[in-house]
């Protein structure tokens, strides 16, 4: 198994997840774990073409991962697909803890 990943950029994944539906799918995902088209086509408001379609691009992207089990295939999350959001969050993260520790520092010396 090749464990060597090359990662989208953040603004990828971002465009990917920022369609409501391929959202929702993801996060049903997410919550119900494996899942035929079949299955997610139930509830999503779109047709199972649609879904596929969805899920084609998601899986573009890394977001997910399927497996075939028969004449069927199963989507599931892939949590490695996650990581340009994260670090992209681990960035912002740093600059924010910054920003308030100084206004906490500035918030004292104003009590003093």
């Amino acid at each position: 198994m090749d464990t060597s990943v090359s990662f989208l950029p953040a603004s990828d994944v971002f465009r990917v997840l920022a369609d409501p539906t391929r959202r929702s799918l993801f996060e049903r995902l997410a919550v119900e774990g494996e899942l035929t088209v079949a299955a997610l086509t139930g509830g999503a408001g779109v047709s199972q073409p649609a879904v596929s379609q969805h899920m084609a691009t998601l899986r573009g992207v890394g977001l997910v991962a399927e497996r075939r089990a028969g004449r069927n295939t199963l989507y599931r999350v892939d949590p490695q697909g996650l990581r340009p959001l994260v670090d992209w969050l681990g960035h912002y993260a740093v600059f924010w803890r910054d920003r308030f520790d100084a206004l906490e520092g500035l918030l004292k010396e104003m009590d003093e």
